[in-house]
């Protein structure tokens, strides 16, 4: 269980218990079967959810009510009707969020001019091949119910562990994060450091990325969590430049160390002469700002060759590999691209 409110507290949906309603006013109008432990606090037993589904049928999301379940008669935690709602409905995936085993999947980032392995993104995913949980249903539920803090908390952590046997020092990790859940980075981010320093994990090989469903709304804000990464001798990268709230504006602003070009941009470049255009002058607004580029989401060798006539540093797609439990390269393709 969490203890700190801004990175998530657990809230469990038991099959049998007790169900809390309180309100902001005195002396609820609340049916019989309710005891009230005070003027503004009551419970029922009840033997089975489908009794919560019904009463959750009966109230409305208004405000100055939160409800909450327990084993006991002891009050564990109240949450507005809504969010109630929201992770009832979707307590399957709330249980994974909160509970699951998870794990990091990594894909593998190379370096254009060496054709050697530079890194490698971590992607979580669920411990279980059994259960399979779409990231992007992840964190959509944890962001619509109130649990992204916690969720993001947890894909942090499992990232650095995943360098533990697996990666080498010197190659790095990039690490997604939310901006959103770092209210204040210098007491957010301690949970990240106290990690990357239980696994002797060197600083200088993470690169703390923002993600891209994160919308820049406080540049001031995202900057001040940039440099808090930076302080601690970690790098930070601005994902999906050139598509919607990532401009190339942002690079001067937030002085990141390396920025991914939108997929978008990528996809079938050598056939698309504004993708191109658009390409080089990312590159070279970045690279006179000293910021290292990737393509990402390269499939094909065309888009590979293109990319790195044009000086882009980094590749990661499906062409250079795809994410797996274990580090993994698979350069055949290679042989072909450099016998063009």
């Amino acid at each position: 269980m969490n203890s700190c409110i801004h990175c998530g507290i657990s809230f469990d949906f038991y099959e049998k218990g007790f169900f809390f309603i309180e309100s902001n006013t005195p002396k609820p109008n609340l049916p019989q079967k309710y005891e009230m432990i005070n003027d503004y606090l009551g419970y029922f037993i009840y033997d089975s959810l489908l009794e919560i589904e019904q009463e959750l049928k009966d109230l409305d999301n208004q405000d100055g009510i939160r409800i909450g379940l327990s084993r006991s008669k002891r009050v564990e935690r109240l949450i507005d009707v809504k969010t109630f709602k929201l992770r009832y409905e979707e307590k399957e995936t709330v249980n994974f969020i909160q509970h699951g085993e998870m794990m990091s999947h990594l894909q593998p980032i190379i370096d254009m001019k060496s054709n050697e392995i530079f890194g490698y993104e971590s992607l979580l995913r669920a411990t279980s091949p059994d259960m399979f949980m779409s990231p992007g249903k992840l964190f959509q539920v944890a962001s619509q119910t109130g649990l992204h803090s916690l969720l993001d908390q947890r894909a942090r952590e499992e990232a650095i562990k995943a360098r533990n046997g697996k990666i080498s020092p010197g190659v790095k990790s990039f690490i997604n994060f939310l901006p959103s859940t770092i209210y204040n980075p210098d007491f957010c981010l301690q949970h990240t450091f106290r990690i990357v320093e239980k696994y002797k994990i060197d600083p200088a090989d993470l690169i703390f990325e923002v993600v891209e469903t994160e919308k820049i709304e406080d540049v001031d804000h995202l900057r001040s969590v940039l440099d808090r990464y930076k302080k601690e001798g970690m790098k930070v990268a601005l994902d999906d430049v050139g598509a919607g709230f990532s401009t190339v504006d942002m690079l001067e602003l937030l002085q990141p160390d390396y920025v991914k070009i939108d997929r978008s941009y990528i996809s079938f470049c050598d056939q698309d002469v504004e993708k191109q255009k658009f390409l080089k002058e990312t590159n070279e607004r970045a690279q006179a700002l000293g910021i290292q580029t990737l393509a990402e989401g390269i499939e094909r060798i065309e888009e590979f060759e293109l990319c790195k006539s044009l000086g882009y540093n980094l590749a990661q797609g499906y062409l250079v590999g795809k994410p797996a439990a274990q580090p993994t390269l698979d350069a055949s393709w290679l042989a072909k691209s450099s016998s063009r």
